[in-house]
C-alpha cells in the first residue's frame, strides 16, 4: 500500500536508510512491511479496548502473541500486547531470510545475500528458498545453510 502524502520528504529519507539498510529492491517492500505492521498493531489496539477478561481478548490475543513469539519479534519475557504495539519496522526486516543470512556469515554483504538467495543457494532445513522475504520462524532459523545442490561449497552435513 502506497503512503498517503508522496513528498513528505521526512519519510522518504527514513524510507532510503531502510532500502540502503536491509538491502531492499525498492521502497514497496517497505510499504509491505508496513502494511503488515500496522494490521498487528491494529489488531493489538482494538483487542487492548476489551475487557481483559473478554474471550475474544483472551483468544485472539493469545495467538497474536504466539504469533509474534513464533517470529521472533517477542521474546518470552515481553508477551503483552502492550509490546506488540510498541514493535517497529527494523524488527520485521531483522526476520527477513535475507537479513539473517548476511549476519549469520554466509553473505559478504546484505546485497550479496539476496543474489544468493534469488541463485538458489540458501536452503532453510531441506527447503530450497528463493524469496529474499521469506520471515524465517525462530525454531527455523538455526537450520539456515547453502544448499547442497549449491556449487558455492558443501550444504550442511
Amino acid at each position: 500500500k502506497n503512503p498517503r502524502r508522496p513528498f513528505e520528504k521526512e519519510r522518504l529519507d527514513k524510507e532510503l536508510k531502510l532500502v540502503g539498510e536491509y538491502g531492499l529492491r525498492c521502497k514497496r517492500e517497505v510499504w509491505r512491511v508496513a502494511l503488515t505492521l500496522a494490521k498487528m498493531r491494529k489488531c493489538a489496539r482494538t483487542l487492548l479496548t476489551l475487557d481483559a477478561d473478554s474471550e475474544r481478548r483472551v483468544l485472539e490475543g493469545g495467538a497474536l502473541l504466539r504469533r509474534c513469539l513464533r517470529y521472533g519479534l517477542l521474546d518470552q519475557e515481553h508477551m503483552k500486547l502492550d509490546y506488540v504495539l510498541g514493535l517497529t519496522l527494523q524488527d520485521f526486516l531483522e526476520r527477513r531470510l535475507q537479513t539473517l543470512v548476511f549476519k549469520h556469515g554466509l553473505a559478504k554483504s546484505i546485497h550479496h545475500a539476496r543474489v544468493m538467495i534469488r541463485q538458489r543457494h540458501i536452503c532453510v532445513g531441506k527447503q530450497m528458498v528463493t524469496v529474499p522475504s521469506f520471515w524465517v520462524r525462530t525454531d527455523s532459523e538455526k537450520h539456515i545453510d547453502l544448499a547442497p545442490t549449491s556449487s558455492l561449497g558443501a550444504g550442511g552435513p
